[in-house]
């Protein structure tokens, strides 16, 4: 099926009753940020206690390494208010850092060997030891450097009053809830289409540390340039977490996940979750006693799959993310290509959140009938060349064949994107939204003023490597939180949340439970309503289009 929505349709369909509901979408933000001594290592402590229970804790838990925070806001419609909830994260988890910092970037400093960096831990119950298990194996696959690479997740939907009033103004006589994940795929497709821009605007990351390079193991690596005796740079970099010394490996990019409908996205991603990998294998699941990783395949669980931005829906106790989606479709749609910014003591301003909700709202009446693995070649292509050039002047990027300059292309979408804010800004006199756009469309007129170009002509005019600047900012940060004091109700709030996490985590550790085998097996047997193949036949023959064939 397809739907098609002209920029005609949209001011009649904003003009009646669904405008109001436009300006409700909600709004989340999950950051990380690594736990670092004075001195610009990573911590090798615990996680804080006063932090509470990370297995438990609703908005103060760890990613991958027991030093990498990750905080969460609720999912809010004022973006305003989620800052706020963003900022008492900060302040609290600042006021319980001892004597450490929190990074205020999103590559890693300091010592960046495997030995230095711990895997989180999540206590004895089957589900703790299954993140510890997990992380342990992407330890093997990736190395733990790549690992505790920051950066900030917006998640975004729509309010759930809108979705009936839109499938009534498009005609669509399906149920509500293949027409919702259907108008969301197309959101997404056409997010992967223009998220070159978010790199360009929001990349945060032109320049590593030496001990990154050393570490992270890329033959990409030797592409940089010297800046200094410890820092490497590309000279109009964006985003190297988003180039190809960042995220991306090349055992991923061997296979092929679609977005052209949530059955084959389930379809592709449950194939790469039951597929062994030969180099896996050789690795070992489990030796002896010991799982060193959940599992041989191309993918463990469908976490470790990355990209730009994902489906989501939250799990029930022990569900596969998959299983999810198969049942209940997307709740909302999750970006994760934003840099920390290392400018913004939070990591991230009002102005880049409200861009970002414009964005998707002018992703989501973007018609978009689907990718071949052309278009798909030519996003990638698109996004690694911003992330690594985004401000060469020369850069031309390519749609459906046709290269186009960069700022042409950037300005045009900016240009579509102004109804959108203004049916955002809702008659506020401030216009918020249209400012916040006229913020970024100075920014493409202007390379030098994105975030990237400043960093490096910082780190010019003051002769700094990238780690002292990082390491500047950090304490810098730091220090804001911990000289602000937190509101007397929001502490009391966190307290109870540490006090009932860590109560949480006491009680799961201590539940007898089956078998932790058993657990992983009835774990991985769940089968999604989208994927019917049966697991002997996936792990038998690999199917046809799932690997990509080699040049």
């Amino acid at each position: 099926m397809s739907y098609k929505l002209s920029n005609k349709s949209l001011k009649r369909l904003v003009g009646e009753s669904l405008r109001p509901l436009l300006t409700q979408g909600l709004k989340g933000i999950e950051k990380e940020g690594l736990r670092i001594t004075r001195e610009g290592s990573i911590s090798q402590l615990p996680h804080p206690r006063q932090l509470g229970a990370a297995l438990t804790h609703p908005h103060i838990t760890t990613d991958y390494s027991e030093a990498l925070l990750e905080l969460i806001t609720p999912a809010l419609s004022d973006s305003s208010e989620m800052l706020d909830f963003l900022t008492d994260l900060h302040q609290y988890v600042c006021a319980n850092l001892d004597d450490e910092l929190l990074l205020a970037a999103s590559m890693p400093i300091g010592d960046l060997r495997d030995q230095a960096i711990p895997i989180a831990e999540y206590g004895s119950s089957n589900v703790g030891r299954m993140k510890r298990i997990y992380r342990q194996g992407l330890s093997y696959r990736y190395g733990r450097c790549m690992q505790v690479i920051a950066g900030i997740h917006f998640n975004y939907s729509l309010p759930e009053p809108f979705w009936p009033q839109y499938q009534h103004f498009m005609k669509h006589t399906g149920d509500l809830q293949s027409f919702t994940t259907y108008a969301y795929m197309g959101m997404i497709r056409n997010l992967q289409r223009y998220g070159w821009l978010i790199l360009y605007l929001f990349g945060s990351s032109p320049a590593v540390g030496k001990s990154f390079i050393d570490n992270r193991k890329s033959a990409h690596s030797r592409a940089l340039d010297k800046f200094d005796e410890t820092s490497y740079y590309k000279p109009y970099a964006t985003s190297l977490r988003m180039s190809e010394i960042g995220y991306l490996n090349p055992v991923q990019s061997m296979f092929h996940i679609s977005f052209n409908s949530i059955e084959e996205y389930i379809r592709d991603l449950s194939r790469a979750t039951t597929i062994p990998y030969l180099g896996y294998e050789r690795i070992g699941a489990k030796v002896g006693d010991q799982y060193r990783q959940l599992n041989t395949n191309f993918l463990q669980i469908e976490n470790e799959y990355y990209t730009s931005v994902r489906p989501k829906q939250p799990t029930r106790s022990n569900e596969r993310p998959l299983q999810a989606l198969g049942s209940r479709g997307i709740q909302y749609i999750e970006i994760r290509s934003v840099d920390v910014d290392m400018f913004e003591p939070a990591g991230i301003s009002i102005e880049t959140t409200r861009f970002l909700e414009a964005l998707g709202l002018f992703c989501l009446f973007q018609s978009n009938a689907g990718h071949d693995l052309k278009q798909y070649g030519e996003i990638t292509w698109n996004a690694l060349s911003v992330a690594n050039r985004g401000r060469d002047p020369m850069l031309k990027l390519l749609d459906n064949g046709r290269e186009i300059p960069l700022r042409q292309w950037a300005l045009k979408l900016c240009e579509q994107m102004q109804e959108i804010c203004e049916i955002l800004d809702n008659g506020n006199i401030d216009r918020p939204y249209t400012r916040s756009l006229q913020k970024q469309l100075e920014v493409i007129h202007h390379p030098e003023l994105t975030a990237s170009a400043r960093i490096l002509s910082i780190m010019r005019d003051r002769k700094l490597s990238i780690t002292e600047l990082i390491l500047e900012k950090s304490r810098e940060h730091t220090h804001y939180f911990q000289s602000t004091p937190l509101d007397a109700l929001v502490k009391r709030h966190f307290d109870l949340q540490v006090k009932t996490s860590l109560a949480q985590q006491k009680r799961l550790d201590a539940t007898d439970e089956i078998p932790f085998d058993k657990y992983l097996s009835n774990y991985f047997f769940q089968e999604t309503t989208a994927s019917k193949t049966s697991a002997l036949d996936r792990l038998q023959n690999p199917p046809d289009g799932f690997l990509k064939k080699r040049r």
